[in-house]
């Protein structure tokens, strides 16, 4: 199956022809009333009825108007707009994703695209066009926000010693025309990595920033790849061709040619300066830290470009079910494949976690070590991620919590089955904070819980099947409500049950257990 779009602009007639967009043409304040509206929908309305926004006729506080859009939530307002935006069905989520990472596929270089359309090249001609300011970029918490910021850009970088691509989505406050600042969660981001390269090396690192890319950037650019792993690479693998890029005017690096705007700079890599506070994925306003600035030398963008956001901020967002359907895909295949552990079924994220902080991996049947491999491995794959791990059996629901509960309730002792990492780095967590200086330090730690069974346990506590199916009919010709059963919905065995167990239960269903009464007040000598 080929990917359907060329560009943002496809993908958004895509979204609206399936109904999961809604156009805004009323005048609506980018500073003070865009966010909010979209936020709306992920407080009061449940996941599958949230829906992409396109605002047509954006003006901000000053009364300006703008001459483009504002397109939010198109990436992950639900899985439906998620599954739109990847090109595929959403049963085939996952496979695609496995096949992008098995397969990926490099860019191609051509001559021009429609990110050419209008260049802006020199410090006075950015000025006087107001350069970065002159788009719609909303502020995402108002009341709270100190500026706009960028929410989905693709910070493009090239390692400065090997030349290796690097396409990851960081914050940007709005600055001034020239000046966007540069915000990474930890310092293990790659981008972090270049940044530390070019510093040793004594130079600028150049950086080009892509708002409103092909779909298929963004979903690689918020993935957790190993480092030297090109997100140009993997957006192939998703597209199942390769992704058209062009070279930049002022830096020697390439990006997505259909593209609607393109920001162009340099980062000194010694020179930090405050930024922030900004709404974070973690719930709560992270602090203003210590971060580097990009200085912009061009800016190129299509005619009446569409300004690409993300709802991020507090969880659920759209940033955590992105966050989420890729980081589940990318470490159950990091634990069966790199890490061997064929009991791995998959792995659960959850957004009210940010998708960085609690993780549960289901295993089948796992042999004696294999939970705690998985659980030291998916531990060390990212040095901020995972403050809870918990491993559980496959007949525990990872995506109820209510499930995961009864585990950790009934199959697992503190005392034996929960170990405590230090050396971790807190990610966005109020818990740690910052040390004086606001720098980032590994002050964090990890909770690790194996809460598979240890043993034979008796069976579970409701129903057998064949019961529960008769029941099931029954419930039918009664003509009563509609059912979205939970699992388990019925019993099963788990090795802790005998023969006689089992003849004793089938006596009972058929009326006779008079004669188990019986024998158990006459039991043999």
């Amino acid at each position: 199956m080929s990917y359907p779009y060329r560009d943002l602009r496809d993908h958004l007639a895509a979204l609206d022809s399936r109904g999961l967009l809604i156009r805004v043409t009323e005048r609506v304040n980018k500073d003070t009333e865009l966010v909010p509206l979209v936020r709306l929908q992920f407080r009061g309305l449940p996941e599958e009825r949230r829906r992409a926004f396109l605002f047509e006729h954006v003006t901000d506080s000053r009364d300006r108007s703008f001459d483009g859009s504002v397109a939010i939530g198109t990436f992950a307002a639900s899985r439906g707009v998620y599954a739109t935006a990847l090109g595929a069905p959403l049963d085939q989520v996952g496979a695609v994703w496995q096949q992008a990472l098995s397969s990926p596929i490099e860019p191609k270089l051509v001559d021009t695209g429609p990110c050419k359309d209008v260049v802006i090249v020199g410090p006075d001609v950015l000025d006087a066009s107001g350069g970065v300011d002159a788009f719609p970029h909303p502020v995402s918490t108002p009341g709270f926000d100190n500026a706009p910021f960028l929410t989905s850009p693709y910070w493009v970088t090239r390692d400065p010693e090997s030349g290796e691509y690097n396409v990851g989505t960081y914050r940007g406050m709005i600055k001034g025309p020239r000046r966007v600042g540069l915000q990474m969660d930890t310092p293990s981001q790659h981008i972090a990595v270049h940044l530390r390269k070019a510093r040793r090396l004594g130079r600028r690192l150049e950086v080009a920033v892509v708002l409103g890319g092909v779909p298929a950037v963004g979903l690689a650019s918020v993935q957790k790849l190993p480092y030297g792993v090109s997100e140009y690479a993997i957006t192939g693998g998703l597209m199942g061709e390769p992704l058209e890029v062009v070279r930049c005017e002022t830096v020697n690096l390439e990006v997505p040619a259909s593209a609607e705007v393109i920001i162009e700079g340099t980062i000194d890599p010694e020179n930090l300066e405050p930024e922030g506070p900004f709404g974070e994925a973690s719930g709560y306003l992270g602090p203003r830290t210590m971060s580097p600035a990009l200085e912009v030398t061009a800016i190129t963008h299509r005619r009446s470009p569409v300004v690409q956001a993300f709802i991020s901020e507090f969880p659920p967002s759209e940033s955590t079910l992105m966050r989420k359907i890729g980081f589940e895909n990318v470490y159950r295949r990091f634990l069966r494949q790199a890490c061997n552990i064929d009991a791995v079924q998959d792995v659960c994220f959850y957004e009210l976690a940010s998708c960085n902080m609690m993780f549960v991996i289901r295993l089948s049947d796992p042999t004696p070590g294999q939970a705690w491999q998985a659980l030291y491995a998916a531990s060390g794959y990212e040095p901020s991620m995972g403050k809870i791990v918990v491993a559980v059996d496959d007949d525990v629901d990872t995506s109820d919590l209510e499930s995961v509960i009864w585990a950790l309730s009934f199959r697992m002792q503190p005392r034996r089955d929960v170990r405590i990492l230090d050396g971790k780095l807190p990610r966005l967590d109020p818990s740690a904070p910052l040390p004086p200086g606001g720098e980032i330090a590994a002050t964090g730690s990890a909770l690790l819980i194996d809460a598979t069974r240890s043993g034979p346990y008796p069976p579970a506590s409701l129903p057998a099947q064949e019961h529960m199916l008769r029941a099931l009919s029954l419930w039918e010709e009664l003509d009563l409500p509609a059912l979205s059963l939970r699992e388990p919905w019925h019993g099963y065995e788990l090795g802790a049950w005998t023969d006689e167990n089992r003849e004793e239960a089938r006596l009972a269903t058929l009326g006779r257990y008079l004669e188990t009464g019986l024998k158990l007040s006459n039991p043999p000598t």
